[in-house]
């Protein structure tokens, strides 16, 4: 069941509250049937602008929203034909699930017949038959999140919007819903805008990311962009584990204190008095024989974290380093290791 897609244009909006600026003025552009995630900590505007473009705040004077040639700015959100999913769900309970999910068909005056047809036609896609003559309170969390998607696509809205709708449910089921989700989308192709401070979600589900900070975009990018080249160290930090290795240029080579890292591969070559370090995750570096690898230190702890174990490795640099491993490496506290980091998994930040 496809829905029709609709691209969104966000042009210089920028939100007050009391005269604190909440959100610096922003550009965005979302395309048709495309899912955008906003990802950030708490705080940092990324639900003022899923509220900016539902309708349920207006811009600061200069700025425009746009759905495909139309001007939506000044419409509120019963005028938008935005499907919206809170983190509550904020479903009714004195509805049962077919009553809450034709609730927008009822006040749009959809005839009864029809409404029918595409309560049942949702049903169906949520594996929700069973449940569809039963009161919100006799729902799982789960079947809950399910009802409230179902009753945000009935209307075949535009633009679907979510705000954290996964954050009330336990972790398992978070996972599990979240693979479901994505499919789900996938299938629908209608423009989506995703928010959530799970970096989890926000790989899985986006086809691309905005990572915000104090009411501001730091970067744009697909998942693997945001993670591999992150654009500033807000990103690095808030996306993943990071490591970072500090010293002192000497020759074109990173000097540490558990080592040396040969940079002549890297272009350009470090040559200007700035920060000396680079950056890298877990997962890029391996262990290696401490006789003959660029970096040594020893293990401080091992963390069997399931399908791998997580080393804190001191000495290698000034501060800690975190190594992923396969999980049936067993290293007690102590053993001396050497670190290779392969060149191109090195991160340059300003």
């Amino acid at each position: 069941m496809k829905l029709d897609s609709m691209p969104i244009t966000l042009t210089q909006c920028g939100k007050t509250f009391r005269g604190t600026r909440v959100l610096e003025p922003l550009d965005l552009t979302i395309g048709a049937g495309e899912t955008v995630v906003l990802l950030g900590p708490s705080g940092c505007g990324k639900t003022t602008t899923l509220r900016l473009i539902a309708g349920l705040e207006a811009p600061d004077a200069g700025g425009q929203v746009r759905f495909g040639d139309d001007n939506v700015t000044a419409l509120p959100i019963e005028r938008r034909k935005v499907g919206m999913v809170f983190q509550n769900y904020a479903l009714f309970p004195n509805l049962n699930v077919r009553g809450n999910i034709g609730y927008g068909l009822k006040i749009a005056r959809v005839s009864a017949t029809a409404a029918r047809e595409r309560v049942d036609e949702l049903l169906a896609m949520m594996r929700l038959q069973a449940h569809a003559d039963k009161p919100i309170s006799q729902l799982s969390g789960g079947q809950r999140q399910r009802v409230a998607l179902a009753r945000a696509l009935a209307p075949r809205p535009r633009v679907l919007l979510l705000d954290e709708p996964l954050t009330a449910l336990d972790a398992r089921l978070r996972d599990a819903l979240r693979g479901e989700m994505n499919t789900l989308l996938r299938e629908l192709g209608v423009t989506t805008v995703y928010v959530t401070h799970d970096q989890a979600e926000a790989m899985e589900l986006g086809d691309r990311v905005v990572v915000m900070s104090a009411g501001r975009i730091e970067q744009i990018g697909t998942p693997r962009e945001i993670y591999y080249r992150p654009a500033s160290r807000a990103v690095a930090q808030f996306v993943g584990t990071l490591n970072r290795i500090a010293g002192q240029w000497r020759d074109g080579a990173l000097v540490t204190t558990g080592g040396t890292l040969d940079l002549q591969a890297q272009a350009p070559t470090p040559s200007s008095p700035g920060p000396a370090e680079r950056f890298f995750r877990p997962e890029d570096a391996s262990l290696a024989d401490p006789a003959h690898a660029p970096l040594r230190g020893v293990v401080e702890q091992s963390t069997f974290l399931g399908e791998r174990t997580r080393l804190t490795i001191g000495g290698a640099a000034p501060d800690a380093l975190f190594i992923d491993v396969a999980g049936r490496i067993e290293l007690a506290r102590g053993t001396a290791v050497g670190i290779a980091i392969a060149p191109h998994a090195l991160i340059a930040l300003a």
